[in-house]
Order: C-alpha cells, then structure tokens, then sequence
C-alpha cells in the first residue's frame, strides 16, 4: 500500500515574487515623493508674479535727478536700495511670489520686470534712464530703465547685482552663490536681462553671449 505525501501548504503571498514588487513599489513612491521636494528646495520656483498693480504703493512721489547719462558709472546714482517705495514693492513682490528663498526672490523680481515691464525706447538724440519709481509709475523703459528697475527691487531684498555693458545694450548680474551651477556664467554671477522677453532666469541671448562686456558695480 502506497502512503499518500501530506500536500506542501502554499507559501504565504507577503513570502513569495509579491514582496519583492510591494518593495519596489513602495521605494517608487518614496523616490517620487523625495525628488520634487528636494528640487523645491535647491532649485525654488515663484508660484506668482504679481502685477505693478499689486505691488506699488497708491502715492508714489518721484525723485528729482539729472536723469542724464554721461558715463557708465553714473548709472550707480539711480540705485536706492532704502528708498521706502522701492523697499515696499520689492518685499511685496517676493512675498506674493516665494517661501524665505533668495534664489527663488531674485526669479520673481526677474519675471516680474520681464514680464510686467513694457519695453519703450528713448528718443533718439537723448539717453534718458529713468528712476526705478518712474518705471513703476510707467511701467516700460528701455534696456537702461529695466536694468536700473531690477537692480534696485534686488538689491531692496539683500540681492547683490552689477550693471554689465556691451555694445548698444546694457542688463543685469546677480550674486548667488546659493543658485544652481547651470545658471551661472561666471563665478557665482547670475545673467539677468529683463528686456529680452524670451530669456529665462541666467540666461541671455546667445548673439551677446561673447561680446566684449564691461562691469559696473
């Protein structure tokens, strides 16, 4: 007489393939989980830019300067970091825009003026810059008047920047060693050109990327 082997019971399911791709699973979720977040923080992003409207104050007096430009240094006279308007503006655009992040407040003062900064040329026999409260009360400038706009909100929110000048065209460098490496072009400078509305943040267009530059700072 044969004797019948006792049937080997099943293995249990959270001992057999089924554990390995729970596993695998679950890291999935982890790495997906970990990745946007870790990005937010090293690589920050505004998540609005205001409008002028928004932002200025309701009474604006403009300042009475020689709105003349004889050399490139002269454009130091039109940055008033501690003008209380300008400071205003500047904390209310940062605020409206990003968390405590000074990579992420110097993308939204750049978007901001690139995007809420109407470009207009001067007259053609006189380079006229305006003050920073005069583009916020007129919303457009030239290349002069958005470079000037921008350097004061950055430098109104702790954002060090320098005047770059290359034939026919002037624009903007800030500070950050706190960006990403891909946005700097030298050292720890960040290319900012408010006027060339198809830039991004560090970028400028490539026909200026080797022209002889001067620094202004």
């Amino acid at each position: 007489m044969i004797e019948k082997q006792p049937a080997e019971e099943p293995e249990p399911w959270y001992k057999g393939p089924i554990k390995w791709i729970l596993a695998i699973f679950l890291a999935l979720i982890i790495v997906l989980w970990y990745i946007p977040s870790y990005a937010v923080k090293i690589d920050p992003y505004p998540k609005y830019i205001p409008t002028i409207e928004e932002v200025i104050p309701s009474q604006i007096s403009l300042d009475t300067i020689n709105n003349s430009i004889n050399t490139k240094e002269d454009f130091l006279r039109f940055l008033n970091f501690n003008d209380p308007v300008i400071k205003q503006t500047a904390d209310r655009i940062v605020t409206k825009a990003c968390k405590s992040n000074k990579v992420c407040h110097a993308k939204a003062i750049f978007y901001f003026v690139r995007d809420r900064f109407d470009y207009v040329s001067d007259p053609n026999a006189f380079e006229y810059v305006k003050t920073a409260k005069e583009s916020l009360v007129n919303g457009g400038g030239d290349c002069d008047d958005a470079s000037v706009l921008a350097a004061n909100l950055l430098g109104a929110v702790g954002i060090r920047t320098r005047f770059v000048f290359i034939p026919g065209h002037v624009y903007i460098q800030a500070y950050l060693p706190e960006a990403l490496k891909k946005y700097k072009t030298e050292e720890d400078w960040v290319n900012l050109d408010p006027t060339c509305k198809n830039c991004e943040f560090g970028e400028i267009p490539i026909k200026n990327i080797n022209k002889f530059k001067t620094y202004v700072d």
